[in-house]
Parts: C-alpha cells; sequence; structure tokens
C-alpha cells in the first residue's frame, strides 16, 4: 500500500490500517482524523500539517518522520518510536506518549498541555518553548534535553531524570518536582514558585535569580548549587543540604530552613530576615552584610562562621554555638544570646566566641 492508496480507502470510510508499512510515504496535509495506525511502520515519512486527531498509532514506528505542525491532539502514542522526529509546532495536547521514546526528537513550541509522557524517553530531546501545562512527566527521562522557555506549570515530573537538563528561564511554577534528579541542570531565571521539590536532587544546579518563592525544598539535596540572587522567601527547606552552595544575596526572608545543613554556604548579602534557622549547620559559613534581624538561630551551629557586620537585631540565638565565630561589626540589639539573656549595651560577646 501506498500514501495514495491509503487517503483513497481511508476517504471511502476505512479507519483501520492496523500494521501498514509506509516508509518514506508522503502524507503532508492529509486528514487521516481518528485514523488506526497502531504499529504502522511510517519511518521517514511526511506527515507535516497532517490531522490525525485522536487517532491510534500505539507502538507505532515514526524514526525521524516529519511531523512539524501536525495536529496529534489526543492521539495514542503509547510505546511508539519517535527517535528523531520532527515534531516542532505540533499539536500533541491531551496525547498519550506514555513509554513513547523521543530520544533526539524536536519538540520545540510543541503544544502537549495535559499530554501523557510518564516514562517517556526524552534524551536530548528539542523542548525550547514548548507548552506542557500540566502534563504528566512521571519517571520520565530528560537527561540532556533542552527545555530552555519551556512552559511546565503545574506539570508532574515526580521521579523525573532531569540530569543536566537547559530549564533557563523556564516556568516551573506549581511543578511537581518531588525526587526529581537535576543534578547539573541549568535553571538560571527559572520560576519554580510554589513548586514541590520535595527530596529532589539539584546537586551542582545553576539557580541563578531563579524565583523559588513559596516551594517545598524540604530534604532536597542543594549542594554546591549556584543560587546567587534567587528569591526563596517563604521557602521551605528544612532538612535540606546546602554545604556549599552560593547563595550570595539571595532572598531568604521567612524561609524555613530547620535543621538545614549550609557547612561552608556562601550567604554574603543574604536577606534571612525572619527565617527560621533552628538547628541548623552554618559552621564556617559566610554570612558577612547578611540581614538575620528577628531570625530563630535556636541552637544553630555558628562555628568559625563569619558574620561580620551581619544584622542580628531581635535574632533569637538561644543555644546556639558561635565558637570561633567573626561578629565584628555586628549588630545585636535586642537580640537574645546564646545564654538566653537580651543583648545590652556593654555584653561582652567573646565569651561565646572563644575557641
Amino acid at each position: 500500500m501506498d500514501a495514495k492508496d491509503l487517503i483513497g480507502r481511508y476517504q471511502e470510510g476505512q479507519r483501520d490500517f492496523a500494521r501498514v508499512r509506509l516508509q518514506g510515504a508522503d502524507l503532508s496535509g492529509a486528514n487521516l482524523r481518528q485514523i488506526n495506525l497502531f504499529e504502522a511502520d511510517l519511518r521517514g515519512a511526511d506527515l507535516r500539517r497532517a490531522d490525525l486527531y485522536g487517532g491510534m498509532l500505539d507502538g507505532a514506528c515514526l524514526i525521524g518522520a516529519r511531523l512539524s505542525g501536525a495536529n496529534l491532539g489526543g492521539v495514542r502514542l503509547f510505546k511508539a518510536d519517535l527517535r528523531q522526529a520532527n515534531l516542532s509546532e505540533a499539536n500533541l495536547d491531551q496525547a498519550n506518549l506514555g513509554k513513547a521514546n523521543l530520544i533526539g526528537a524536536d519538540l520545540s513550541q510543541a503544544h502537549l498541555i495535559g499530554a501523557n509522557l510518564e516514562e517517556a524517553f526524552l534524551f536530548s530531546a528539542h523542548l525550547q518553548n514548548a507548552l506542557l501545562r500540566k502534563a504528566i512527566l512521571r519517571g520520565a527521562g530528560l537527561a540532556g534535553a533542552v527545555l530552555t522557555g519551556a512552559s511546565l506549570q503545574g506539570a508532574d515530573l515526580d521521579g523525573a531524570g532531569l540530569g543536566g537538563v537547559g530549564l533557563a528561564g523556564a516556568n516551573l511554577s506549581g511543578a511537581n518536582l518531588r525526587r526529581a534528579n537535576l543534578y547539573g541542570a541549568n535553571l538560571a531565571e527559572a520560576r519554580l514558585t510554589g513548586a514541590v521539590l520535595v527530596a529532589a536532587n539539584l546537586y551542582g544546579a545553576l539557580l541563578f535569580k531563579a524565583d523559588l518563592r513559596g516551594a517545598d525544598l524540604s530534604h532536597a539535596v542543594l549542594e554546591e548549587a549556584r543560587l546567587g540572587g534567587a528569591n526563596l522567601s517563604q521557602t521551605i527547606l528544612d532538612e535540606a543540604d546546602l554545604c556549599l552552595a552560593d547563595l550570595d544575596g539571595a532572598q531568604l526572608a521567612e524561609a524555613k530552613l530547620r535543621k538545614a545543613k549550609l557547612i561552608g554556604a556562601k550567604l554574603k548579602l543574604a536577606n534571612l530576615h525572619g527565617a527560621d534557622l533552628e538547628g541548623a549547620l552554618l559552621s564556617q559559613a559566610d554570612l558577612r552584610l547578611a540581614d538575620l534581624g528577628e531570625a530563630n538561630l535556636t541552637g544553630a551551629n555558628l562555628v568559625q562562621a563569619d558574620l561580620s557586620q551581619a544584622n542580628l537585631q531581635g535574632a533569637n540565638l538561644s543555644d546556639a554555638v558561635l565558637t570561633g565565630a567573626i561578629l565584628a561589626g555586628a549588630r545585636l540589639t535586642n537580640a537574645i544570646l546564646p545564654d538566653g539573656r537580651k543583648k545590652r549595651l556593654f555584653t561582652n560577646l567573646q565569651r561565646f566566641t572563644r575557641e
């Protein structure tokens, strides 16, 4: 069967073309709504601007196929092979691409709103400026993919593999990234407001100027992450690992950092006003010129931390450990000191910092 024969039969009312072999066929612009192409061989086929809305293509072979601008809304592509396929600007809203192979595929500017991509293979795929709002990407493999400028609001990426992924400027507000692997990912200037990143791996990730307001990063790994200038106001970071992370100039006002690990972290000029750092590990942290006014540092470990010229006015340092800490020029008016007493004008602080 060739392309002309298929189109003719379709126009006569036939819809079942399961397992048909049409390698390299020209079906561009064809109206094939509700067609059954189950396990069809369409490798290298030209389906540009074709209308396949609601079709059945489970298990189909579409390696290297050209589907740019095609209408694939609601199409079933479960376990389909779309390696190196061109799906740029295609409509895949509500499509089922579960366990599909999309390695190296071009999905730039594609519409995938509400699409199911659970456990799909998207390694090295191009998803620049793609619309993935409320898409399901649970357990999907996205290592090496490019999602610059992609829209992923409310998407479900629970346990997804996003190591080294380019997400600069992407919108992930309200997304579920619980347990996701974002090792070394580029999230510079990304929007993650209200996102759930519980137990996510963000080791060495780039989050420069990212917006994480109200996000939940409890138990997340952010060791050596670069968060300079990021907005983490009212973010939950309880028991998160931020050792050696760069948070210079970051906004952490009213953030929850209870029992967080910030050993050796860079927090110069960071805004931690009103933050909850109860039991946090801040040994050897750089907190020069940081704003810790009204912060809760009860039981915090600040051994050898540099708090030079930091604002600690009204902070609670009850039971905090300040051995070897540098407090030169720090403001501690009305702060509660490790012994439970309020800082007075002539209080000797050396007894708390003495080795």
